[in-house]
């Protein structure tokens, strides 16, 4: 079990710290204003809506908009929180990745939903947008895995032994 927490923790370290750059630089750029941001930043989101087509972004539809806050106030963070509870092995883990993959997956089937059923999405803005589903779901799973504490691991019990126990 310990293997498969290994390499589910360390694909969601570098899923992690990708998605951790995206927000704050490029999602926002759609929710605040444009003096905020560099020029580079600005060139590369346009870049980016051309070349991928992505009419989301274009357009701003206000479904969109309200998903891009709820990736900026509650994804984005957790997305940070998870990076250090995984490089510092924190317990809480479990928690942020599982609040985490169920805000993500949630939202990503809301834009699948509109990316399939307008039929408006290249095949390229699909393979951008459609990966994030199986990352919410990775790190839903994650969530939900047992706890492995290496007290459990080497056998030793939380609490006092019976050996340590005082004789009345």
């Amino acid at each position: 079990m310990g293997v498969l927490l290994k390499l589910f923790d360390s694909v969601l370290f570098v899923s992690f710290f990708v998605h951790a750059m995206a927000p704050p630089l490029i999602s926002a750029q759609l929710l605040l204003p444009g003096a905020l941001f560099p020029d580079v930043l600005i060139d590369f989101k346009e870049m980016y809506i051309r070349l991928s087509g992505d009419y989301l972004m274009a357009e701003t539809p206000p479904f969109f908009v309200g998903l891009l806050w709820l990736e900026l106030l509650l994804q984005w963070p957790l997305t940070v929180f998870n990076l250090y509870a995984i490089w510092a092995a924190k317990s809480w883990l479990h928690t942020t990745c599982l609040i985490y993959g169920v805000s993500l997956f949630s939202a990503m089937a809301a834009i699948a939903a509109e990316l399939i059923g307008s039929q408006r999405a290249s095949g390229v803005l699909l393979k951008l947008y459609l990966p994030f589903l199986g990352l919410g779901v990775l790190a839903t799973l994650r969530g939900l895995m047992p706890r492995c504490s290496k007290a459990t691991a080497t056998g030793d019990s939380v609490g006092p032994s019976i050996a340590g126990k005082k004789k009345v």
